[in-house]
């Protein structure tokens, strides 16, 4: 881990870089990923999953029978987990529809909006060593509520060929069916593209490495919509005196065991806070089964002193991190000051895992400085919003003049004429 006492602000641009890999080295690999699928179809999916997940696979489409028989592999405990989860997610997620406000902007003059659910969205649920199901409750959740027609959900088989049961059970009770056997890139290209299995969709959504993210952005020269560049995971925590440095400890590694490229960063006012959340990371990551990941994640994340909470939240925002946790007595009065942050997280016992699963906000959240611009997924992210207005005889009386006048400014007579004519 790197630790830094009192940066001063002009190093600060540095401190929140996060590691990335070779830009030119990944988008060459995702030009022949899609180029292959585009060509080859089931096949190259097939070879795909040989050559980069060691899996063998016959057919990519999980079967029916393969979906009934994840139900009895798995626990009733975990199955009421995931139950009560979904319930928390809907109704969060439910909360967001909004009616139809119909606006008289000009006397004669109505305008309004409508939502239409995007059609057939894919969704991506990073499997591997570790199998995100999850994810499949928040991307699956709002598109129902949204009322999309067509749920598309790929995601990577294990070295057997097998999906992971718990992914299977939650897509089961969320309604999906087309569930294909195939992840990193190439599952993105098989939703963008479309192959013999695997119908091309509108939207795709789900987080994934560095390789997932720039294969999303790659299909948008397809004309295919995404939902934001989600990467590698990361959380950023800030302390006063008043944390529990094993509370803090705690959150940071949640997100380090993801992968090595997971970045976690601690700032805190209190140099004891400071020492003993260093402590109880050292201690805690020996008792993680996923230790070696959170280890390598650690050794390019950043333990962070500084002079006030106001200097803590100015390198936050400017960090724009996935997840923010405010570990601090008096967090009311700082909310107003977070302006870049996927999710927040208030005072000592709102653990950053609430949220991962089962608090009811969504866990597909900007990565990678994408919360100065982006929002996590929402309802919203499952619709259209389509604008409608009328005008009757005496709005187009009300209104015509004005924009006669400005089509004419602008040169734009047939513009102008289609008011004049109805005028007349």
């Amino acid at each position: 881990m790197k630790i830094y006492r009192y940066p001063t602000k002009n190093t600060w641009t540095d401190l929140v870089k996060r590691p990335v890999l070779e830009q030119k080295e990944i988008s060459g690999l995702i030009t022949e990923i899609f180029t292959e699928v585009e060509k080859n179809g089931d096949k190259a999916l097939i070879e795909f999953n040989r050559k980069f997940d060691k899996a063998e696979t016959v057919t990519i489409k999980v079967s029916d029978a393969e979906i009934q028989d994840a139900e009895k592999q798995i626990s009733d405990e975990l199955k009421q987990a995931i139950q009560q989860a979904k319930e928390n997610i809907s109704r969060f997620h439910a909360s967001q529809k909004q009616d139809i406000q119909k606006i008289e902007t000009t006397k004669g003059v109505i305008c309004w909006r409508e939502n239409r659910a995007v059609e057939r969205v894919g969704i991506y649920i990073p499997g591997g060593t570790a199998p995100l199901f999850s994810t499949v409750l928040m991307l699956a959740v709002p598109a129902n509520l949204a009322g999309c027609k067509e749920i598309i959900l790929c995601t990577p088989p294990d070295k057997n060929g097998n999906i992971n049961p718990a992914i299977l059970y939650a897509a089961k009770l969320c309604g999906i069916s087309k569930i294909f056997k195939t992840g990193g890139a190439q599952a993105v290209a098989a939703m963008t593209l479309g192959t013999e299995s695997i119908p091309a969709v509108y939207k795709i959504f789900g987080p994934g490495n560095q390789f997932v993210v720039a294969a999303k952005e790659y299909a948008q020269r397809y004309g295919v919509a995404i939902d934001m560049p989600a990467g590698p995971s990361e959380v950023l925590v800030i302390a006063d005196e008043q944390a529990v440095p094993e509370f803090c400890a705690s959150d940071l590694l949640s997100q380090a065991e993801h992968g090595s490229d997971s970045q976690v960063v601690f700032i805190t006012t209190d140099l004891k806070v400071f020492k003993e959340t260093i402590e109880a990371v050292e201690q805690q990551i020996k008792d993680l089964p996923r230790n070696e990941f959170a280890g390598q994640a650690l050794e390019n994340s950043s333990f962070i002193v500084v002079n006030s909470l106001e200097e803590a939240l100015e390198f936050s925002n400017l960090y724009a991190p996935e997840h923010l946790i405010l570990a601090i007595d008096d967090f009311e009065k700082y909310i107003p000051e977070v302006q870049n942050a996927g999710s927040v997280f208030l005072g000592n016992y709102s653990c950053e895992s609430a949220g991962d699963y089962a608090s009811g906000t969504n866990h597909t959240l900007p990565t990678n400085a994408y919360a100065k611009n982006y929002s996590g997924v929402s309802l919203d992210s499952f619709v259209k919003k389509i604008t409608f207005q009328q005008l009757s005889k005496e709005g187009l009386q009300n209104l015509g003049k004005t924009i006669e006048l400005m089509a004419e400014a602008e040169g734009l007579f047939a513009h102008k004429n289609a008011v004049s004519i109805r005028l007349k």
